[in-house]
């Protein structure tokens, strides 16, 4: 039976969804931006000292890319089991790791104190996290994507953006109160109480997670699908959705690479080379994340009124655009001009073109390799994109004499072009079952 002549029992569960993965995402990418603010912040002078702060600040921004480094294994083991066992396994566990690596990290005794082990336990830990990243986005799409009706994919697509910023709103008005209190406050110990907290919210989180129903695509496969090997798991997904696969690495790509750019390497340029402090940075992040807050139903809609390849489409044009005034307004050095620089970058821009990006990706697969498709080729494209994009920005700068920007305005444009090409190759349809040599032909799903 198709699943889209199972709507009456739709509406009661889409709620429950609906507020598990807003809610989940919400709490599993505080913990993650919480880091990705602190390595551009403090996690440098407290783990990785040196005389040279730009050195210093490449350091805490390479331990931000080894997270996204263990993303792709994440990506493939838990792929394989979303798509084995179901998505709601995946989903409560990503939220047990994401938390407690977080925690402990709050815990860990500085460089000064320790020595040498304080960077290595910080590595370890943030190993764990991008594991946890890793394995939430994935199957949070592959869920809001198959409880929406074909017409609202665009709007239940928007939920995993709309936790992704409610998290980063949350984390960065956190790091901004904590800045606002005091530098030897802040940069002392203060800025691990958000850490330590990660353990009561990844708490909370599970217990949300377990009132998830699973997909009712996942329930209506068949059993022979779900019982499949692992290896044939990956089997079906490159005999009949590689293009898929590579698709998913080109679109999350550019996305991966500018979102990091405006939320993470931009916070080390402000302090590193224009003198701007943290609160100010985070302040705007903080502003950026509020509006996109807002603007993320507003994108959801608009992907379910016109075609997802346009909105991609013009997205890509649109970063290429703002690629070189981004500067133009960090460079002025005015409060006012780089919040309304974050804003256009982290809180219009990026929700926009994740929104369309999330049932983009999720259409490019059929129901029994969805989550491994996007798990592998979402994480790998994000791991080269979001991993290295902020460290190779930042020595760009640095090795520069006058440490222009010009070289970053270029990554910016690669990013949006990366949207143009996967717009105009990306497929609209996907079919229900990805096929094995012995099997007849499935029946043909509907994509937004």
């Amino acid at each position: 039976m198709d699943v889209t002549d199972s709507q009456p029992a739709r509406p009661v569960s889409q709620k429950r969804v609906g507020a598990a993965i807003v809610m989940g995402t919400a709490l599993e990418y505080f913990d993650f931006f919480l880091y990705s603010a602190m390595a551009a912040l403090v996690i440098g002078p407290t783990f990785f000292p040196s005389s040279n702060s730009v050195a210093s600040t490449i350091a805490s921004l390479a331990t931000f890319g080894v997270g996204y480094l263990a993303r792709p294994f994440a990506g493939l083991i838990f792929g394989i089991i979303g798509d084995k066992f179901g998505r709601k396994t995946v989903l409560s566990w990503s939220l047990i790791l994401m938390g407690v690596s977080s925690g402990l990290m709050g815990l860990i005794p500085s460089y000064a104190t320790i020595g040498i082990a304080a960077p290595i336990l910080l590595v370890l830990l943030r190993i764990v996290q991008g594991v946890g990243a890793g394995a939430e986005f994935s199957s949070a799409i592959a869920v809001s994507y198959e409880f929406a009706a074909p017409n609202k994919r665009g709007r239940l697509g928007s939920l995993p953006t709309l936790g992704v910023n409610l998290g980063v709103f949350a984390a960065s008005l956190v790091v901004a109160g904590l800045a606002l209190i005091g530098n030897d406050f802040f940069y002392s110990w203060g800025w691990r109480i958000p850490f330590v907290l990660s353990f009561a919210l990844a708490g909370v989180g599970y217990l949300i997670r377990l009132k998830l129903p699973e997909s009712p695509e996942f329930l209506e496969l068949r059993p022979d699908q779900t019982r499949r090997t692992w290896f044939r798991v990956l089997a079906d997904l490159f005999r009949s959705d590689w293009r898929g696969v590579l698709i998913v690495f080109i679109v999350y790509g550019g996305y991966a690479l500018v979102a990091t750019l405006w939320k993470t390497f931009a916070l080390s340029y402000l302090t590193e080379f224009q003198g701007i402090g943290p609160s100010v940075s985070t302040f705007g992040v903080t502003l950026a994340s509020l509006f996109a807050i807002f603007w993320t139903p507003i994108c959801g809609r608009l992907c379910d009124a016109v075609p997802i390849r346009g909105v991609l489409a013009v997205g890509g044009l649109l970063v290429i655009a703002y690629s070189v005034p981004f500067f133009w307004l960090l460079d002025t050095k005015t409060p006012i001009w780089i919040w309304v620089a974050l804003i256009l970058g982290t809180g219009f821009l990026a929700p926009l073109l994740s929104v369309a990006t999330s049932p983009f990706m999720a259409r490019q697969f059929a129901t029994n390799t969805r989550v491994t498709g996007i798990g592998v080729g979402k994480e790998s494209s994000g791991a080269l994109a979001a991993g290295l994009g902020p460290v190779i920005a930042i020595a760009l700068v640095g090795s520069s004499a006058s440490s222009s920007t010009l070289g970053v305005s270029m990554i910016f444009a690669l990013g949006g072009a990366l949207f143009v090409i996967a717009a105009w190759r990306g497929r609209s349809v996907a079919p229900s079952v990805s096929l094995s040599d012995s099997e007849t032909p499935a029946r043909t799903g509907t994509g937004n």
